[in-house]
């Protein structure tokens, strides 16, 4: 059981998104030895910023930016490395880039 619990803290925590409603929504999983983690997801329009808290106070952030042409999505780590990804939708199909820690990118170009 000791080992299934850390499984059970991130699927809480995955979980914990719910539906997609506009509004603040909080979740707080404690662990065996009563530490905490805290997922924050905040919705406004096609806005979506999601920020988890681990037990140490360290953050990984997400931010989803969504519109009828483009969705825009970037990931800041908790030791501050970040990746992104850009999506571009038109008639005649997406182009999609991936911006990686590193700053190496990739994109694909998918026709309709």
């Amino acid at each position: 059981m000791q080992a299934l619990r850390p499984v059970i803290l991130v699927a809480t925590l995955v979980l914990a998104a719910g539906a997609a409603q506009a509004g603040e929504h909080q979740t707080t999983v404690t662990g065996p030895n009563g530490r905490t983690a805290t997922r924050t997801v905040e919705r406004s329009g096609g806005e979506v910023t999601d920020t988890t808290t681990g037990p140490s106070g360290r953050s990984r952030v997400r931010q989803v930016s969504r519109s009828a042409s483009q969705t825009t999505a970037a990931i800041a780590g908790a030791n501050g490395a970040t990746s992104s990804r850009v999506t571009e939708r038109s008639a005649s199909g997406s182009t999609t880039t991936l911006t990686g820690r590193r700053g190496r990118s990739g994109t694909v170009t998918t026709q309709r």
